[in-house]
């Protein structure tokens, strides 16, 4: 049975580090602020940003909120996203996705000022993740190699492979995890479920990342005995969960994530750590 790997304790560390350093922005003046933008009424984005600007309240942070209807124009978005560039008391904003189908959210994003990009969805950014230069990283990876190191679980020059190469998972993961960093440093390799053979690949795997967003895909005969498994991919069916890795894989790996409560908790942790790491450049501006 495996051993799991919860991300509430990695979450715990990472707000235990930024505690101090909120508590020296606001003594300086300089409060930290996230904001958000949510647009339309699509219920699961609704909850996530609910959750943030809950966790702000928290943590005694700002969190100045933009919520659009669904028939809103670009020029509208456009406007909010503006608002946020020129607002000195918005550290980092969120763009949450997704749009209704007649916004362009790609248009919406470019426009995001790049250090207030708390997601390091920028075009910017990404290019600046890919030279390793300082940068705000995307929340879920960044989440994943700090479980990993949180758990002690050595990355360096082991076969990490990875099942989706979407542009907030997938693709930044394997950039990040084949940087030269103790916690990272890997053998990267990057198939999806146009790979009509991928299991061969995830059946070699050192530490497998699943982030296809379809459920069950991954079943136990595609897991190396032993090794690691991080389920990143989900959908939701109304309010019901539906993970990409099926639970009896932990009959077989050595160390997994739960079911719920896995790479959620880092995630957030993440965006924060951005949001303050935004702050403190802004501060020493």
């Amino acid at each position: 049975m495996a051993t799991l790997m919860p991300g509430a304790p990695v979450a715990d560390a990472v707000f235990a580090d930024l505690k101090p350093r909120i508590d020296a922005l606001v003594a300086g003046g300089r409060p930290p602020g996230l904001g958000t933008i949510l647009v339309g009424d699509d219920a699961p984005s609704a909850r996530y940003v609910k959750m943030k600007i809950e966790k702000c309240a928290e943590l005694g942070l700002k969190s100045p909120h933009q919520h659009l209807p669904a028939d809103a124009t670009q020029a509208d978005v456009l406007a909010a996203v503006e608002r946020f560039n020129d607002d000195a008391a918005v550290s980092a904003m969120l763009l949450q996705y997704p749009f209704p189908d007649h916004l362009d959210y790609e248009a919406a994003l470019l426009r995001v000022d790049p250090d207030k990009d708390v997601d390091g969805a920028h075009p910017m950014n990404m290019g600046r993740l890919a030279l390793s230069m300082p940068a705000p990283v995307s929340c879920t990876p960044a989440g994943i190699e700090a479980m990993l190191a949180h758990y002690e679980i050595p990355v360096a020059g082991r076969n990490v492979v990875i099942l989706g190469r979407g542009l907030t998972i997938g693709r930044p993961l394997s950039i990040l995890l084949s940087q030269k960093r103790p916690t990272a440093n890997a053998a990267v390799t990057v198939v999806h479920t146009g790979v009509t053979d991928w299991p061969d690949y995830s059946r070699d795997a050192d530490i497998f990342i699943v982030a296809a967003g379809a459920p069950g895909i991954v079943q136990p005969e595609h897991v190396k005995p032993g090794g690691v498994v991080i389920g990143a991919g989900v959908r939701y069916e109304g309010r019901t969960l539906l993970p990409d890795v099926d639970e009896r894989c932990e009959d077989v790996a050595g160390w997994i994530t739960p079911r719920v409560g896995g790479v959620g908790p880092t995630t957030i942790a993440m965006l924060f750590r951005n949001l303050i790491e935004a702050a403190e450049r802004r501060a020493g501006g």
